[in-house]
């Protein structure tokens, strides 16, 4: 068998750069068609590029031209009506169609855990998620309908040094080194499940010119579910202190925050466990070693390594401190942190 072809139509984000490095590492002929936006991540040597845009049509077919792949990736594939015309383009010039689709897709309020590829796909709060849906859809029609060979694939919340799980991103750091509330969903107990990116890149690679993959659907996530009160204390502790953390109904944050309400209604707001045996079973080798406090460091190093990364919005703290100010006037505040149920790190620091 000869060198496989696989082109990512992506390849340098948060979940691709992991990927693309990995089928590089083991021997892959790697393009990567990309709009030659510069990118926080490093360009990813040893791979090919071509310039386009997946979701201008004209543009995608120039810039593939005749080219034929053993596999096409789209990890940049958002709304039906682009993926039913790569359905189009890439129909007779590849053996296998990965979509990278999203566990947002799963049915909310989620119904029973574990989460498996079988649990319904419904989710009224988020448009992102249901455009996934709309995604999925054509794809399985066109696999049932006309053989098209596809996979589909779901993530859940993956992440690498530059993505603070938390909504907010630097602004809720920084917030916690200046002894600023943390603001949590709901009561903190909510179960979520981070991957690290280099994990996910195990067993999504054993997914690739995989024949027994084709016309089915995997979700790859860590089998390591944190509470969000866990989450925030573990970025705190890789930041050099510890959260003080306030709880806030997720119907409140979504109203002091709308940008973040349907994220936080639509998905964060559910607990979420999954049952990875199914990838497990077609990857053997797929185990997500990585834990979130090790993450957790690396996500607060990459930051600390430059300042110019270290970007605080006003805006977003600013409404932070209303939201905090609004619930301290209810007289109700259940806080963790440095009020009560410091961890062992925190109270070392604060001896």
């Amino acid at each position: 068998m000869g060198q496989l072809s696989v082109l990512f139509i992506g390849g340098n984000g948060i979940i691709s750069s992991a990927c693309s490095r990995l089928a590089i590492e083991r021997g892959i002929d790697l393009t990567l068609l990309n709009r030659g936006i510069d990118s926080t991540r490093p360009p990813i040597d040893g791979a090919k590029t071509i310039v386009g845009d997946a979701t201008d049509h004209a543009s995608l077919r120039g810039a593939l031209g005749d080219r034929e792949f053993d596999v096409v990736v789209n990890f940049r594939g958002f709304v039906a009506p682009d993926i039913a015309e790569q359905v189009n383009i890439f129909r007779g010039r590849t053996s296998q169609y990965v979509f990278i689709s999203s566990a947002a897709a799963y049915h909310k309020p989620v119904r029973r855990l574990p989460i498996t590829e079988s649990t319904p796909l419904h989710n009224p709060f988020w448009q992102y998620a249901r455009d996934k849906i709309a995604c999925e859809r054509v794809l399985t029609d066109a696999y049932r309908d006309t053989d098209f060979p596809v996979t589909i694939v779901r993530p859940s919340h993956t992440y690498d040094q530059t993505l603070i799980p938390l909504d907010g991103g630097w602004t809720v750091i920084d917030r916690m080194r200046r002894g600023k509330p943390t603001v949590i969903y709901g009561d903190g107990t909510s179960l979520w499940t981070l991957t690290h990116h280099r994990d996910f890149a195990v067993a999504f690679t054993g997914l690739l010119g995989n024949p027994a993959a084709i016309g089915d659907t995997f979700q790859i996530t860590s089998d390591e579910a944190l509470t969000w009160d866990a989450i925030a204390q573990c970025l705190a502790s890789a930041a050099g202190t510890t959260a003080d953390i306030m709880h806030v109904s997720s119907t409140a944050i979504a109203a002091a925050l709308p940008d973040w309400g349907p994220g936080v209604l639509g998905d964060k707001a559910h607990s979420v466990v999954f049952d990875n045996s199914k990838i497990k079973s077609i990857v053997p080798e797929y185990r997500a070693t990585i834990p979130f406090w090790r993450g957790a460091r690396e996500i607060v190093d990459w930051y600390d390594e430059d300042e110019r990364r270290r970007v605080v919005d006003p805006a977003v703290d600013a409404a932070l401190d209303r939201l905090v100010d609004a619930h301290e006037a209810t007289g109700f505040y259940p806080r963790t942190g440095r009020d009560r149920g410091l961890s062992a790190v925190g109270k070392e620091r604060e001896a």
